[in-house]
């Protein structure tokens, strides 16, 4: 119960709550805004009517997740003007000018675009038609930059000094490239890509399993596929790239990462630790199942390490995360999803080349097929894990060695917090829930193939005139 008394715990589980339930709808948003980009093209390349109907199907998806995301995001962003008041007040200068970059240039720019993708078909040009879906596209992407340079600039703060308690651009550049920036985003931009992806086939599977509209959803099956065999091996590139930099500059999340109590040597082989049950009053793992010598491969690709990696106890207890547990299996989570994706994706793909993926044939695929239908939530869930990782990692600091978490957070009654959080979760069940009841109506329903493709006309009906249908043809026809 003491928790419930400690306010700074409470708004650290209520922003957990906003964030972690807000992330699951921009994920989709960000990634199938680039597959609606290469539908939309494909069909005005070949005007091949499929490819029009999928950019229309796909599209009510997307705006599904659009609204919900926009619902959960806005609450998020006020508490920290509510719930992390000195935080703001220390980094408004810079933190708060990145989030109203990415309300005013991303957000707008895609919202604006929004009602031209949906309701512009047939009422402005093609040609304008796609360029709204690729500003759509681009302001979500943008939306996703700027909330990753923000949150990089917590894990590498750069850029400026704190005077005071209070931070101070010197140089706006640097703080923005901070060294964290660009691994950040480009993992949440192929991550993002990736989950959407695996979504859209995992759909596409179901279809096909139900042998309804089978070569409608075979051929988008064939387009994130063929996506995939480029996104899902660079994810696992740039998560080993952005692990190297917890390596060189975050030690303590690297260790509580690691579950690694003592530290390991410059110069010497490493075991890593794949299983192990972490128990923090002991300083040590109760028990663990480890890889020779894998630990150097993984940071480093090869068997010795060139820097030690130190352990937990060389930091203060003050200074170490806390629920090393959690870390430790979020990270293996997200990692497992990784490499069970790309397998996924190397064994539809040699299918792909066997042939067994044409329209008569590829229904017969069934563990493949059910397979893609477990595997459409998992980016989700590497999403969320991931960013626990890199959040709950970096703490007890809100700014990486600057600002501790304690210090950031609003001094206010935990009543009142936890009255809140009890509204949050209300309404986000809510609203969840709603979410996947729409999202299984618009699946059920399946795609309105009759639709009308812009600049097709229909041709006019050739029967002859009745008495309940009068004849129109100009006088002179008639003669």
């Amino acid at each position: 119960m003491d928790i419930l008394a400690n306010s700074v715990a409470l708004s650290r589980m209520q922003f957990a709550l906003t964030a972690i339930f807000h992330m699951l709808w921009p994920i989709l948003t960000t990634g199938m805004a680039i597959y609606l980009v290469i539908v939309e093209g494909l069909w005005l390349k070949t005007r091949n009517s499929d490819y029009y109907h999928h950019a229309r199907f796909w599209s009510k998806l997307y705006v599904l997740n659009f609204g919900i995301g926009v619902a959960s995001g806005l609450p998020m962003e006020f508490q920290f003007g509510t719930n992390w008041a000195p935080f703001s007040e220390a980094v408004g200068d810079f933190f708060g000018s990145i989030l109203g970059f990415e309300a005013s240039m991303a957000f707008m720019l895609e919202a604006g675009f929004l009602g031209i993708m949906l309701f512009g078909w047939g009422r402005v040009p093609p040609a304008i038609h796609y360029l709204a879906t690729i500003m759509v596209a681009f302001g979500a992407n943008l939306s996703t930059f700027w909330i990753l340079v923000a949150n990089s600039w917590l894990q590498t703060p750069a850029g400026g000094t704190f005077v005071e308690g209070k931070f101070l651009v010197a140089d706006y550049f640097q703080a923005i490239f901070n060294p964290f920036m660009l691994n950040s985003v480009l993992h949440m931009f192929f991550a993002t890509l990736e989950t959407s992806l695996f979504v859209i086939g995992g759909i596409s599977a179901w279809y096909i399993l139900q042998k309804r509209h089978v070569e409608f959803f075979s051929r988008s099956f064939k387009i994130v596929l063929a996506a995939a065999i480029a996104v899902a091996p660079l994810q696992i590139f740039i998560g080993h790239l952005s692990a190297e930099q917890v390596y060189h500059y975050q030690p303590t999340k690297l260790a509580a990462i690691e579950s690694q109590w003592e530290t390991l040597p410059a110069g010497q082989p490493a075991d890593w630790t794949l299983l192990a049950l972490p128990n923090e009053k002991a300083e040590t793992n109760d028990w663990a199942i480890q890889i020779p010598q894998a630990l150097g491969y993984i940071l480093e690709l090869k068997p010795n390490l060139s820097e030690p990696v130190q352990g937990l106890k060389d930091f203060p207890p003050e200074n170490r995360p806390r629920l090393i547990g959690l870390i430790f299996y979020s990270f293996r989570i997200m990692s497992g999803i990784g490499f069970f994706l790309v397998g996924l994706m190397l064994v539809t793909a040699i299918q792909w080349g066997l042939g067994r993926l044409k329209p008569g044939v590829i229904a017969r695929q069934t563990w493949t097929l059910r397979a893609w239908i477990f595997a459409a939530p998992l980016g989700y869930l590497a999403v969320e894990t991931g960013w626990i990782v890199r959040c709950v990692g970096r703490q007890p600091w809100t700014v990486y060695g600057e600002i501790r978490t304690a210090d950031a957070a609003s001094h206010l009654p935990a009543g009142e917090i936890l009255f809140s959080l009890i509204g949050f979760t209300l309404l986000y069940s809510a609203l969840f829930i709603a979410a996947l009841y729409f999202g299984s109506r618009i699946i059920r329903k399946g795609p309105n193939l009759s639709l009308p493709i812009p600049g097709v006309e229909v041709l006019p009906s050739l029967e002859l005139p009745t008495q309940h249908q009068p004849d129109q043809r100009p006088l002179e026809a008639q003669q």
